[in-house]
């Protein structure tokens, strides 16, 4: 049970990713909370990965009101706060000369300003507590190479890095550690959805939009599944040390090797 007694904070986890480490999470012995923004479906989700060890909150994680909240209500309930997954994030491709700015203002504010606004938090209260945490940001793949239709993707994914190392050297002193992990292409709604919107616009066909741009760079020609997403967080959140931070995680089938 490396997260017994622990208590968790993931953004995004009523379904996906996010769900996948709520559950390895608690089978470790981690009281969780699932913050989404359909308040009722992370309700669900809590109750069906931790039971009584549960709470579901409604969280835009772009909201600064909102995540103030949720995470007051997170540590109201459990006393403490010891992990926090950054994870919500949502995808939109389009070309760049074509891309609206709403939809890049929604990219950057979901996936950017989410991590800074989840972390700003779960600091306050890790550094109150004075015995350390782990601050676990979802980054990608696209944290260290770049895809075609996807800039606002790429460029916030390149900014959680540097605001993980941030974190690790702020957070040293207090024992609080901050890592990322980079998955491949997991095979979750969010990616079903872009393969025909990459077909129509690469006018290629789904098939070869899995094949030749998803999974041509892997060793395998394999997904990244939830499961190996999830062994990395709980490989993170579990290290007690500082040995491990400022740093990142390819899951990836070999797809980036930095």
């Amino acid at each position: 049970m490396r997260l017994a007694n622990k208590v968790a904070v993931i953004t995004g986890a009523a379904s996906g990713i996010g769900k996948e480490i709520a559950r390895a999470f608690a089978a470790e012995g981690a009281k969780i909370v699932v913050a989404d923004l359909d308040g009722a479906k992370a309700s669900a989700a809590a109750t069906e990965v931790a039971g009584a060890n549960g709470l579901g909150v409604a969280m835009d994680v772009s909201s600064e009101e909102q995540v103030e909240a949720g995470m007051a209500k997170a540590i109201a309930t459990f006393g403490r706060l010891d992990v926090l997954v950054s994870n919500a994030g949502i995808q939109t491709v389009a070309p760049l000369d074509q891309f609206p700015f709403d939809k890049w203002k929604q990219m950057l504010a979901i996936h950017l300003d989410g991590a800074f606004l989840t972390s700003r938090a779960a600091l306050r209260q890790m550094y109150k507590q004075g015995d350390g945490g782990s601050i676990i940001l979802m980054g990608s793949v696209h944290s260290k190479e770049a895809s075609v239709l996807k800039a606002p993707y790429v460029t916030a994914k390149h900014g959680l890095m540097g605001l993980a190392k941030v974190i690790a050297k702020e957070g040293a002193k207090h024992k609080v550690r901050a890592n990322v992990i980079c998955p491949g292409f997991v095979r979750t709604p969010l990616v079903d959805k872009q393969i025909p919107e990459q077909a129509a616009t690469l006018q290629i066909s789904e098939d070869d939009v899995i094949k030749k741009i998803m999974l041509k760079d892997t060793v395998d020609g394999e997904f990244t599944t939830l499961a190996d997403v999830a062994a990395a967080a709980v490989f993170f959140a579990s290290f007690e040390s500082n040995a491990l931070t400022g740093q990142s995680l390819n899951v990836s089938h070999g797809w980036s090797m930095q």
